[in-house]
């Protein structure tokens, strides 16, 4: 005589249907938000790029002509005959290059003294830099002019470097010292078994283990010395020493009542797109850094 078995899984319900329908209507929903968020987010970009390209009687056409048909790339080409447009890109570049890695040789060692090395007034240091971080950078302003004057450095490269490392490290002094506090001593213990100083330590093994955390607190810097507005503005007054966002914005057409929408946004373009290919390319190594320093501060 043979026995029925029960097999649990036979007798497992589905999940309700009304569940079902739930989870989907929240799908769409998240799915929906995302793509507001980002219509909202892209639609001034596309705009601007679509601007670069259109024909002017498309820019000043009533009503907008929001998708052209007919593309050029004039506006574009203006900019580089009429004006100097490849001495601004390398005045922005050279002077965000290097208040970025006089920012990060600065602020390594500074971060590694702090989190590591604990030196005397540790805290009062670490309390001062981070209200330098929540400081405004405009309430400088009148300051760095005397100081500028003071120093003779009107028109020089130094009157935008200096600033902008200033504004800069505080930030990256606060990123890299949690970064560095995550780091296991024994490294650092095993380094000095070895007989490595503290200098060979930090150049040897932690700095290449704290790439993410560089790449980040740089790219930051970079960014915000590339897209600075009032110091280069004020401080600069020789045309082929300007930067990008100071030549953008003084950028004039055929006659005085004439604003050229087209070149204006072109130079927008080329100004935002070296930072769009910089943050691409190094994604990866800035979520790493940004998700190491928020674990710990």
């Amino acid at each position: 005589m043979t026995t029925l078995t029960h097999d649990p899984a036979l007798t497992r319900t589905s999940p309700p249907k009304r569940q079902t329908d739930l989870s989907w209507v929240r799908k769409v929903l998240l799915t929906l938000a995302v793509i507001g968020v980002l219509i909202i987010s892209l639609a001034p970009v596309l705009w601007q790029v679509l601007t670069s390209f259109k024909v002017n009687e498309d820019i000043s056409a009533v009503p907008n002509v929001y998708f052209p048909t007919r593309f050029t790339l004039q506006h574009y080409i203006e900019l580089f005959t009429r004006r100097p447009f490849f001495r601004y890109i390398f005045n922005s570049a050279f002077v965000s290059i290097t208040s970025t890695v006089v920012c990060l040789a600065l602020g390594t060692p500074a971060a590694y003294a702090l989190a590591r090395l604990k030196p005397a007034g540790n805290k009062i240091i670490l309390a001062g830099v981070m209200i330098v971080t929540l400081f405004p950078g405009i309430l400088l302003f009148l300051g760095l002019i005397e100081v500028v004057q003071a120093l003779h450095l009107g028109n020089n490269y130094l009157a935008l470097i200096i600033p902008y490392t200033a504004i800069n490290l505080p930030l990256t002094i606060l990123v890299l010292r949690s970064f560095f506090q995550q780091l296991p001593k024994d490294l650092e213990d095993s380094a000095r078994v070895d007989g490595y100083n503290t200098g060979q330590m930090l150049l040897k093994i932690l700095l290449p283990m704290t790439v993410p955390a560089i790449v980040t607190t740089g790219i930051l810097a970079f960014i915000s010395a590339w897209n600075e507005f009032i110091f280069a503005l004020t401080f600069i007054t020789r045309e082929d020493m300007k930067t990008i966002p100071v030549a953008a914005s003084q950028l004039g057409g055929a006659s005085v009542f004439e604003i050229p929408y087209g070149s204006i946004a072109a130079a927008t373009v080329l100004g935002t797109l070296p930072l769009v290919i910089l943050v691409l390319l190094f994604q990866r190594k800035i979520v790493q850094g940004l998700t190491a320093g928020a674990v710990k501060g």
